[in-house]
């Protein structure tokens, strides 16, 4: 094992640290933000509304924050800074700050103007039903405006990122989750319609997001200062690869919209069900899956551009390795958990025993493809690395059909059965499609040979299947009704979730060092 190999790999997992303890402070933010949700709205109505307004911008943010800049902005600029002088590294962000600044503000101009219509389109179900397709559209026109400035807040931390400045992008969602907490507690009771405090929090959130990284742009003296120029050379390849990848990259948002839409069609609350669901899904994920990817696609990046293929592929199994370890536990945490998470969280105010059960449900659902959703963000930064996007679009699009026809086909089939939470089959459509997405991204890095994989993979697989089993006979063994979790305080509750989790997770460790697993198993090794 070299030197260099041994310090690649601790600055990597030093950074993935440094991200993922950000991201725990922004994602326990986002489940306090959840907790006020239910039991000030609950899954009603007016929340189903809220949601549906949230979702299109949200879902527009992860295609140009998430999708362009990963895919595009980012490789680009690490070439610029690994083959050109700072100079022309300046010129190169300061030509798509104005070119895409630009682009962004007129299609959040249409998308104001055009509000009735996007709810239209992504929930057809609200049309004449209850008022709640008025009040979704005229919340979306106080929400759209929020993907200009998210956008414009994911360009400067794509600036942060690439110089390695990690610990502020992944703090900013922090201010967005203080606001809307202080939006519901301190706002919506003071105003006609509660629920609209929410809306104009997201827009508020969205202005303090950006202002909140600028000076620290400033300090590495990369502020933008935006200029009109597309036909830029380093703007045309970036934009040659933002326009696939904005779809490829985003595939796992676009199955959540079709849920949605379909969701609409269902009875009044399968919304909330799918999103406070998908919402604790996404804790574990935003904390290590997306922290990982946030962390290496630069360094895949830059590894690319100076064309070291060797330590490209011990890099990405690095990743790998990594998130096996840490998500099929989480995967298997949230089956075991689904109840008593939710109850402990969310049980309460509006917030019913159905809802407990009906999230519960599709939570299940959700983690089965927890894996999938995870190696999706690990394997898809080396596709975008390489400047190969339109491979993920391919794969993108086999994930995208075969969702639409699991959801059409499992919602249709629990609703003619008399099944009480048919939305459970639309989060176990998505589930599959990620799975079906995460293992075809996998066998093209294969059939490219970019996949270096180290020795002991078998021996991994083995313990942590192993592992696992330790963990869940534990927490079958501490398990308890859900009419318990239902029928006790809220602090019995929060004690004996904590109690699980932290028993759970340390029978799963303690498995995994008894079978001879060591933390030295996981540098990067040279061939």
């Amino acid at each position: 094992m070299t030197t260099k190999k041994q310090n690649s790999g601790l600055l990597l997992a030093l950074r993935t640290s440094v991200v993922s303890g950000m991201t725990l402070i922004s994602r326990v933010l986002g489940l306090v933000r959840d907790v006020v949700f239910a039991r000030y709205f609950g899954a009603s109505l007016v929340m189903d509304a809220f949601l549906v307004a949230q979702r299109i911008p949200n879902m527009l943010r992860r295609f140009f924050a998430e999708g362009a800049f990963s895919a595009g902005f980012i490789p680009v600029m690490a070439r610029y800074r690994e083959k050109h002088d700072h100079i022309e590294a300046r010129e190169f962000v300061d030509a798509v700050a104005g070119t895409f600044g630009i682009v962004l503000f007129f299609v959040t101009l249409a998308g104001v103007i055009a509000s009735p219509l996007l709810v239209l389109i992504v929930a057809p179900g609200f049309v004449g039903d209850g008022g709640d397709f008025d009040l979704a559209a005229l919340m979306l026109r106080f929400t759209f405006p929020y993907l200009l400035f998210v956008s414009l807040t994911a360009f400067a931390g794509g600036i942060l990122n690439t110089y390695g400045r990690f610990g502020v992008p992944a703090f900013t969602p922090v201010i967005l989750n203080v606001v809307l907490i202080a939006a519901a507690v301190w706002l919506s009771p003071r105003l006609e319609q509660p629920v609209m405090a929410l809306a104009y929090a997201i827009l508020v959130a969205g202005i303090l997001q950006l202002l909140f990284q600028l000076p620290f742009l400033a300090r590495i003296h990369a502020f933008p200062r935006p200029i009109w120029s597309p036909r830029h050379e380093g703007v045309r390849r970036a934009f040659r690869l933002m326009v696939p990848a904005i779809f490829g990259s985003s595939v796992a948002q676009i199955n959540v919209l079709l849920g949605g839409i379909i969701a609409s069609l269902l009875p009044v609350g399968s919304i909330s069900y799918l999103y406070f669901s998908d919402r604790l899904m996404e804790f574990p994920l935003g904390l290590f899956s997306i922290a990982l990817a946030t962390v290496t696609l630069p360094t895949l990046s830059r590894l690319w551009a100076s064309e070291d293929k060797t330590e490209f592929g011990q890099t990405l199994d690095w990743s790998m390795r990594l998130a096996l370890l840490i998500v099929v536990p989480a995967a298997a945490g949230l089956i075991l958990l689904a109840g008593p998470l939710i109850a402990t969280l969310f049980f309460g105010g509006i917030f019913d025993e159905n809802s407990v059960n009906m999230t519960m449900l599709a939570l299940r659902a959700y983690a089965v493809g927890l894996i999938g959703f995870s190696f999706v963000k690990v394997l898809a930064p080396a596709f975008f690395a390489r400047e190969d996007t339109r491979t993920p679009v391919r794969i993108g699009l086999v994930a995208l059909g075969t969702n639409l026809v699991l959801s059409v086909a499992s919602a249709w089939y629990l609703t003619a059965t008399g099944f009480s939470g048919p939305h459970v089959g639309l989060a176990a459509a998505t589930s599959a499609a990620a799975v079906l997405n995460a293992a075809l991204l996998y066998r093209g890095l294969r059939r490219d040979q970019v996949i270096r994989h180290s020795a002991g993979w078998l021996a991994l697989l083995a313990r942590v299947g192993i592992a696992n089993l330790v963990m869940c006979g534990v927490l079958f063994q501490l398990g308890r009704p859900l009419d318990w979790w239902l029928e006790v305080t809220l602090f019995e509750r929060i004690y004996w979730l904590a109690v699980s989790v932290t028993v759970g997770a340390a029978s799963y460790f303690l498995a995994l060092l008894v079978l001879g697993m060591r933390p030295s198993q996981f540098r990067l090794r040279a061939h």
